[in-house]
């Protein structure tokens, strides 16, 4: 998922409770910003934006899932699963935590214990989502796909080795198979151990390239800079102008996420979800390399699904 970590409140500035809760979740969600919080920019980054499809889950299912968590961890899952599993015009409501609170209290949690619910992932939330992708990411029975991304194979190709950015690397496994092919690659990402086990594995393999641990406001993508610039399952909707710049005359953007069908098969992170022929409007600068919606195995879930893939090229 990579993660938007949350700025610091400016001295003297207080944020509304709440507020902080909204943001976090902005992380996956990449949710607009409203008036009562704070704004700070988004871009694609892994841990906080990929999201892997699960299958439909009971409330009770997921308390069964979390038990051993610790409680603050607890609390966010908690309240990660309720919010995903709302239809996406819902996740924008700007009274979500107080919406948050009412369905609490329906499910037998006590006023004072919802109040405290509410403050723990305003006080962890974010440290959760970076903790929730360290775990997916260096899981020893991984439910992602860890070889290279198919569409990114089939694309570099026909192109000749350069520069490439892989934005929200995780655990590298685009990166390290790009590097393999010649090219001079850079990923980054905020889950410091999925970062590590990157770089491990890179060492083992005898290939390197520039891994760090950023989230996407930290990181300078520059001006026609990249050859390519991956973006699998990590977002794509942020910050389309950043991309479209950062990219060489020459150079491509590809980008591999779900298609609003795949919700259908449970909660996904709205950030890396696309509506039919979305990608193609957001980047009016690029030329259409190609454009797909197929039914394929996604590299996260490791279902069959829609998927939407995109590459497209920056004009010379």
């Amino acid at each position: 998922m990579a993660a938007l970590w949350l700025s610091p409140n400016p001295p003297g500035r207080r944020t509304r409770p709440g507020a902080k809760l909204r943001e976090v979740f902005r992380m996956k969600l990449r949710l607009p910003p409203s008036p009562a919080i704070l704004r700070f920019s988004f871009a694609v980054v892994a841990c906080a934006f990929m999201t892997q499809p699960v299958r439909p889950q009971t409330p009770a299912e997921v308390e069964k899932h979390i038990a051993n968590l610790p409680p603050e961890q607890r609390a966010y899952e908690r309240y990660r699963f309720w919010r995903t599993s709302l239809p996406p015009d819902q996740q924008k409501d700007s009274k979500i935590e107080a919406r948050y609170r009412e369905y609490l209290v329906a499910h037998g949690f006590s006023e004072t214990d919802a109040d405290a619910q509410l403050k723990l992932i305003d006080e962890h939330g974010e440290r959760s989502e970076v903790e929730r992708w360290n775990r997916i990411l260096t899981s020893d029975k991984p439910i992602f796909n860890t070889q290279p991304n198919a569409f990114l194979m089939e694309i570099v190709k026909t192109r000749k080795p350069g520069t490439a950015l892989d934005v929200g690397m995780g655990q590298g496994r685009n990166s390290i198979w790009l590097a393999q092919q010649g090219w001079d690659v850079t990923g980054f990402d905020p889950a410091e151990k999925a970062v590590a086990l990157a770089e491990e594995n890179a060492r083992k393999l005898g290939v390197h390239f520039n891994a760090q641990i950023k989230r996407s406001e930290d990181f300078d993508f520059g001006e026609r800079r990249w050859d390519l610039i991956l973006v699998s399952y990590a977002g794509g909707r942020e910050m389309p102008a950043v991309l479209e710049k950062a990219l060489k005359p020459g150079g491509v953007l590809v980008i591999e996420a779900f298609h609003r069908d795949a919700t259908k098969l449970g909660p996904i992170g709205g950030a890396v979800v696309f509506d039919t022929g979305e990608l193609p409007a957001l980047y009016p600068e690029l030329r259409v390399v190609r454009y797909e919606e197929p039914l394929a195995i996604a590299d996260f879930g490791l279902e069959k699904m829609r998927l939407v893939r995109y590459c497209a090229e920056r004009p010379e």
